[in-house]
């Protein structure tokens, strides 16, 4: 397992490497969806996240109105009870984590609310997503964090 630090020099040294291959190969990476869900599927299967949780640790992910009532329904509070406790506005006016790492994240690494937490963290790393291509900018800046999204790029670009 790669632990945190390692991984950000990792991503750092390959950052380059990342960019250029997008600049090259951006219209071929708007066709290349199947084989990115399969090195994703490759990588996650292999990649144990509750050994990691950077993610949990580190990224304040954006939280929309039906993750906060997901999160009250959870918890057994009222939406607004969610939000007083639990989150802030940042600046781009999403509501965030007041503080990281989250608030749900227990010491053994799993979620308090695994089945009700924000979509943002049910989606995360994002690199089976449809149209990679959009996303793959937020993925060079993930590779930071997620082991995953660092050995997709990784398997594409090297």
């Amino acid at each position: 397992m790669i632990t945190s630090e390692e991984l950000k020099v990792l991503a750092a040294k390959a950052e380059p490497v990342f960019k250029q291959f997008y600049k090259k190969n951006k219209k071929k990476l708007e066709k290349m969806d199947e084989e990115i869900h399969y090195l994703h599927e490759i990588h996650s299967a292999t990649t144990d996240c509750l050994q990691c949780a950077n993610c949990c640790r580190t990224l304040g992910p954006a939280i929309y109105d039906k993750d906060i009532e997901r999160m009250a329904k959870a918890l057994r509070i009222k939406p607004s009870e969610v939000v007083s406790q639990y989150l802030k506005v940042d600046e781009d006016k999403d509501y965030v984590f007041q503080s990281m790492p989250c608030p749900f994240l227990m010491p053994d690494n799993y979620c308090s609310i695994y089945e009700h937490r924000p979509k943002a963290c049910r989606e995360y790393p994002h690199t089976d997503r449809k149209k990679f291509v959009q996303i793959y900018n937020l993925t060079v800046k993930n590779s930071y964090t997620c082991p995953v999204a660092y050995k997709v790029l990784k398997d594409l670009a090297f």
